[in-house]
């Protein structure tokens, strides 16, 4: 996509990745980088289309927690095994005290980067707050990577290997969060009953 549309291409790359999330921005925004080393885009280009693709990205997955609802969610909720309503509830409180960082940081954490515009969407956070955030955030995250490909030139590689260590830390986290959910629920099957 970057051959052929250039810094763009870059940002299609990157919106792509927000939506399907086993594309790893840690690989295409290095490689952005190497390649306005080369003199196929400029950095600022680079920098600027990468930014607009999440962005870009993000807002159609505000939209899909948008078109989903609270409602939907918790109709949801009542279905899944061990997840409660209380667990929604909570969230949604967490997520009013606490909205405002966990968009602007989650955009520097694998796997969250794109899943947390959902909630944004599913509370309705002000839109245009959101996509302060969301830009802020994914500028950040986009310079690091884009500029790290910039000055590795052909060694833009070792950008992926750094980060795959990041992504793994992150992973187990989730993994193991998850896991004592399961073992807590499992071992106190009464706690918080589910409400109609």
């Amino acid at each position: 996509m970057m051959e052929m549309l250039g810094a763009p291409g870059a940002g299609a790359a990157i919106a792509l990745e927000n939506l399907f999330p086993p594309l790893p921005s840690e690989v295409i925004l290095p490689l952005a980088g190497f390649t306005a080393s080369q003199g196929d885009m400029s950095l600022w280009a680079a920098l600027l289309w990468t930014t607009i693709g999440s962005v870009v990205g993000a807002i159609a997955l505000y939209w899909v927690g948008a078109l989903l609802g609270r409602d939907r969610l918790i109709a949801i909720a009542a279905k899944l095994p061990l997840v409660k309503v209380a667990d929604i509830e909570k969230t949604e409180a967490w997520f009013a005290k606490h909205g405002a960082k966990a968009v602007f940081f989650g955009r520097m954490i694998p796997i969250f980067r794109s899943l947390i515009s959902i909630p944004a969407g599913v509370e309705r956070m002000k839109l245009s707050t959101f996509l302060l955030l969301t830009t802020l955030g994914s500028a950040i995250w986009n310079s690091l990577f884009v500029l790290a490909g910039y000055r590795l030139g052909e060694d833009w590689e070792r950008v992926t290997d750094l980060v795959s260590v990041y992504s793994k830390v992150v992973l187990v986290v989730v993994v193991l969060a998850l896991l004592a959910f399961v073992a807590y629920r499992t071992m106190r099957p009464g706690a918080g009953k589910r409400r109609a």
